[in-house]
């Protein structure tokens, strides 16, 4: 049993061929796909798949810290709408700070990212943090509830060992894996070896970061395969019993009897 637990199965580029990615999925051993929303203009597309692939798919209700803007205010009421009429959202997310692009909206991000960490407290959901070129904004602004039932997941984690143990400070958050440890120059091999297994879930983040040997190709939710057998490589454990602790790691968090 494999679960992906970050994955955009809902976007364009897989309007041609759907069915047949939900098809490879399953034939690679995967029971779960989570699927993060990203602002108002992908919530219809998200929960449009999740009620066609309904034993699978599962939603995400946030707003995309690279969706922010001037008009923040009004996508997060889309979110708290969402939140509100249905029980049907496993987290909220992805929220969190992204300062690669651009940093203009920096303070409407971090506004939006506090206010999604209220609701996930709010409505008992775990959450779903981007972070890029970020981290100091992240940790300072959940370092307040490190005492509070606060949970979630370290999504697409590319850091550091020292980095790792900061975060792994926040004990009811887990570490997303991707495609980014299958890269030649990653060093992440080195960074995973700090943190126990019992706190890394699997995940592809598709269409983007596919793993080796897909690199530079549309990721899909298949291929979280890929990343398994690299993660069992780098604990030097059987691929087996990596895919039973992180799909259960996975699980447990999302609340799912998947």
């Amino acid at each position: 049993m494999l679960v992906d637990t970050h994955s955009h199965l809902f976007l364009e580029e897989f309007d041609d061929d759907l069915p047949q990615v939900m098809e490879r999925a399953v034939d690679a051993g995967v029971s779960a796909i989570f699927m993060p929303n990203i602002d108002s203009t992908t919530v219809v597309s998200l929960l449009a798949v999740c009620d066609r692939y309904p034993g699978l798919c599962r939603p995400m209700m946030g707003l995309h810290p690279t969706s922010v803007d001037a008009g923040y205010e009004a996508e997060l009421a889309v979110v708290r709408r969402y939140l509100e009429a249905s029980s049907r959202f496993v987290a909220v997310g992805e929220i969190g700070i992204d300062l690669y692009w651009d940093k203009t909206f920096l303070r409407e991000q971090l506004a939006a990212f506090e206010t999604q960490v209220r609701w996930a407290l709010e409505f008992d959901l775990p959450i779903v943090i981007h972070s890029r070129e970020a981290g100091d904004y992240i940790y300072n602004v959940l370092a307040p509830y490190k005492e509070t039932m606060l949970r979630g997941i370290f999504h697409s984690f590319t850091g550091t060992a020292e980095e790792a143990a900061r975060l792994l400070e926040f004990n009811r958050f887990l570490v997303g894996v991707n495609g980014i440890v299958t890269f030649k120059k990653s060093t992440l091999p080195d960074a995973l070896r700090a943190i126990p297994l019992e706190r890394i879930v699997l995940e592809t983040d598709s269409p983007y970061l596919a793993p080796v040997p897909h690199r530079g190709k549309r990721n899909e939710s298949a291929y979280v395969k890929d990343v398994l057998e690299k993660v069992a490589e780098i604990y030097r454990m059987p691929a087996e019993e990596v895919a039973a602790i992180t799909s259960a790691n996975a699980l447990r968090m999302y609340g799912s009897d998947v």
